[in-house]
């Protein structure tokens, strides 16, 4: 599993995930996915029509590849496991649309000079969306495949409750459910993880600031908390959810399946461990 790939570098990510689609579907044409990559890049670089590039410091592109890098192991991971129901090859594409917008909700119009990208935090799932079905289009996605897109694209708010969401088919699902665990497991594995939580609170802050949320409502009252509550958040909201929720896909990460080490299980407890042993308010 390519871990260890340099998510800074979006041709890095492509060469990766390009090589797990062609373990996957060899011979089969990567000119979806080329495209995909080079708009989404384009959106967060502010070089997509009337939108600014990306500011925030813990949502940026970097996250965004780290999703879909994700994503793209787990979905080969589970195709070449035979799992049951098998996705169809489009099934990939649809979801590594899904992976590749799932942020863009976060995006400013250059005339928007109100704060950062980060005061769309509490939206940025509904805006995703939106994005999402104005974008596909161009690319000749059908209605039926946006609807599956977007429906991943759901999964992946701050409180995903998958089980109250609608999907026309088990298959749909599965999609979410593997965008929902790339998600996750993209960024808390990664390697810098601890040392981006306070950006992460400055980003709920603002949110929290624009949507005038009183303070004794907040989630977070500062940095520390957040940074204090992060090792619980792992052992009680998102492991459980992996295992039940998110229907074990994570499972299909690991190396070699089904019984070696999952590198991004094990990245993400070296990042809890580091979090617990530091002061608390340090970062």
């Amino acid at each position: 599993m390519p871990i260890s790939t340099d998510t800074k570098r979006t041709s890095a990510v492509v060469a990766a995930v390009r090589e797990l689609y062609e373990k996957a579907f060899p011979g089969e044409s990567t000119e979806v996915i080329e495209r995909l990559f080079a708009d989404a890049e384009a959106m967060f670089c502010g070089r997509y029509y009337d939108y600014q590039a990306i500011d925030l410091v813990y949502h940026d592109f970097e996250h965004t590849l780290q999703a879909t890098l994700c994503y793209a192991n787990i979905f080969v991971g589970r195709h070449l496991a035979r799992a049951t129901p098998e996705l169809p090859r489009r099934y990939f594409e649809l979801g590594l649309a899904a992976a590749l917008l799932h942020d863009t909700g976060y995006l400013k119009l250059r005339s928007d000079r109100d704060g950062t990208c980060a005061k769309f935090t509490k939206v940025h799932v509904l805006r995703s969306c939106a994005f999402a079905a104005s974008y596909l289009p161009t690319l000749g996605f059908t209605f039926r495949e946006i609807e599956i897109v977007t429906g991943a694209i759901r999964c992946t708010g701050p409180s995903p409750k998958i089980a109250q969401l609608y999907f026309v088919s088990p298959m749909d699902k599965l999609v979410g459910c593997m965008l929902v665990t790339g998600d996750f497991l993209g960024q808390m594995a990664a390697a810098d993880y601890p040392d981006e939580l306070e950006a992460l609170y400055r980003e709920f802050e603002e949110t929290d600031n624009y949507y005038h949320v009183p303070p004794a409502e907040r989630e977070f009252r500062s940095a520390a908390e957040l940074i204090a509550k992060t090792p619980g958040f792992w052992s009680a909201f998102v492991r459980p959810r992996l295992e039940h929720e998110f229907e074990g896909v994570y499972r299909f990460l690991a190396s070699p399946y089904p019984d070696g080490p999952n590198p991004y299980l094990d990245a993400i407890e070296r990042n809890i461990a580091i979090i617990r042993q530091r002061p608390a308010g340090r970062t």
